[in-house]
């Protein structure tokens, strides 16, 4: 009974988890678009905070890292269309979620997606500004990527439904 009771409770947290990393994700491009006004800063202009980490902002017209940039706004709204679809997928998957990690999973996929597709329909494009190009790395490696807190989302996502596949192989046959 308690398994069973447990298991019903899995996609709703999983749509709560969606729905917090959406207010996250956007409170935080509204603080640094409005509030420290980089909305009016020339593009790529940085702001250090630290010796390792920048506010830059850059506005993204494609999908991950810059690929398949949207210049006509069909474009852009065929990402947004996209996005949504990808969202509505996992929401399907969700519901039918029976382990946390899983679920923990699709929730941040969803909420990254629907973060960075709110800003392509109000902006046409997506903010980043969280620029770690300064970072340290060893054997002359650098990460050039700005980026939001929806696509930190995304990618931690992608990482725990890996590592769920990986844990549970075994299982799924």
């Amino acid at each position: 009974m308690f398994e069973r009771r447990r298991s019903r409770l899995i996609p709703f947290a999983g749509f709560g988890i969606a729905a917090l990393i959406v207010a996250l994700d956007q409170a935080s491009k509204a603080w640094v678009l409005y509030g420290l006004e980089l909305i009016n800063q020339p593009p790529l202009q940085r702001e250090e905070i630290f010796s390792f980490f920048h506010l830059t902002m850059v506005w993204n017209r494609g999908i991950s890292f810059g690929f398949l940039q949207a210049d006509a706004a069909w474009q852009s709204w065929l990402l947004i269309a996209f996005s949504l679809g990808v969202t509505g997928l996992l929401g399907v998957w969700l519901m039918s979620a029976s382990r946390w990690l899983q679920a923990s999973a699709y929730a941040l996929i969803m909420g990254g997606a629907v973060g960075n597709a709110i800003d392509r329909a109000i902006y046409g494009a997506v903010a980043d500004f969280l620029d770690f190009s300064s970072l340290p790395l060893p054997f002359g490696f650098s990460f050039s990527w700005v980026f939001n807190v929806a696509d930190i989302c995304i990618n931690i996502g992608v990482a725990i439904l890996v590592i769920d596949l990986l844990l549970n192989e075994r299982d799924a046959r």
